[in-house]
């Protein structure tokens, strides 16, 4: 799809097989009009940025998807789903059912999911922190959607590599409760003892499969070590951007 931004702006698409009225882009930070630590393309408004540099932001993505809103989200790593368009609301992943509005979600190191049925018909977005990962807003998506898994396609966005993604061990804890396979996404970190490298690629890919997706596409980038393209909490601390991850219907 061809964007109608400003040139200056720098949009990753993903790449896989879904219906040709499904429309979805992750933002990045190679161009825009973002200043200092926020540079180049920052729409968050809870991050210290200027207000006028991010409300300039938001605007050119408004431009992108139409007269269609974006339903922008209060995220605070859960596993919570807005169903209807509720900007504000405090959730963690979105769906829409109609032309209406869009799905959006922010992340810099957190996971973003993309989400659609085969039919074209339904879409969503998962901001996927390893909280929200564990305690199951992939799965919580899913059943918002009310379609068989079997017929959902699934795309992993940017976030933070499994080489560079360091948790203590209650972080592991957290997701083999009930999901003993997910001891595989784990190894010990050569850093420091009782902590492992954890690959939220692989966790999520798990969570999909176990509920049933069998489509799963992307999943190689990362937030950390691509500091051209991407935002990281990680790697920047507080003063950083977000990405936006966006998806509607056509």
């Amino acid at each position: 799809m061809n964007s109608t931004l400003q040139p200056d702006l720098s949009l990753l698409y993903p790449h896989w097989p879904a219906p040709s009225n499904v429309r979805a882009f992750v933002t990045t930070r190679e161009a825009g009009p973002s200043q200092g630590a926020y540079a180049s393309f920052n729409p968050a408004d809870q991050v210290g940025d200027d207000p006028l540099t991010v409300a300039a932001c938001r605007q050119r993505l408004q431009e992108e998807v139409g007269a269609r809103p974006l339903n922008w989200l209060n995220q605070v790593h859960t596993e919570q789903v807005a169903t209807t368009y509720s900007s504000g609301i405090d959730a963690d992943a979105a769906i829409a059912t109609s032309s209406d509005y869009a799905c959006v979600v922010l992340t810099a190191d957190c996971l973003p999911v993309f989400f659609c049925d085969e039919q074209g018909s339904k879409v969503a977005v998962a901001h996927a922190g390893w909280r929200g990962l564990a305690g199951g807003v992939l799965e919580n998506t899913l059943k918002a959607l009310e379609v068989e898994p079997s017929q959902v396609l699934a795309w992993l966005g940017p976030a933070i590599g499994a080489r560079v993604f360091e948790v203590g061990p209650e972080v592991r804890q957290a997701f083999m409760a009930g999901h003993p396979d997910a001891a595989a996404a784990f190894v010990p970190s050569p850093y420091r003892l009782k902590h492992y490298m954890a690959d939220l690629y692989r966790l999520a890919t798990q969570r999909l499969q176990q509920a049933g997706v069998e489509q799963v596409f992307g999943g190689n980038f990362c937030t950390l070590t691509d500091a051209e393209r991407f935002y990281s909490f990680r790697r920047d601390g507080q003063q950083t951007g977000r990405m936006a991850s966006v998806i509607y219907l056509d």
